[in-house]
């Protein structure tokens, strides 16, 4: 069954973030990172990935990341401090 991502990724601690979602983490993260996509993450250095919550149906995670992107940035920032309070980037064990 297919795994679909909704992540959020930030430029730096309390950074800029950015909310998506994807069905290939570890693919959509060589690209944010590369640059190889013009818009807001290229633009905004917006590499680090601080958040991941993980679904197996495409409508739920959809449903998921527009419910975060209409999130206050503090319930955001609340929700990355929870869970990865050093802001490690996640992308770093997947993409060995």
């Amino acid at each position: 069954m297919p795994s679909f991502a909704v992540y959020i990724l930030a430029s730096k601690r309390n950074g800029t973030l950015y909310v998506g979602v994807t069905n290939d983490l570890a693919r959509r993260m060589a690209e944010h990172r590369s640059g190889a996509v013009p818009g807001f993450t290229r633009q905004y250095a917006v590499t680090r990935l601080v958040h991941i919550d993980m679904f197996d149906d495409l409508q739920a995670a959809r449903a998921h990341e527009a419910r975060l992107k209409k999130w206050q940035r503090a319930w955001k920032l609340a929700l990355i401090e929870r869970d990865n309070p050093e802001w490690r980037d996640l992308a770093d064990d997947l993409l060995k």
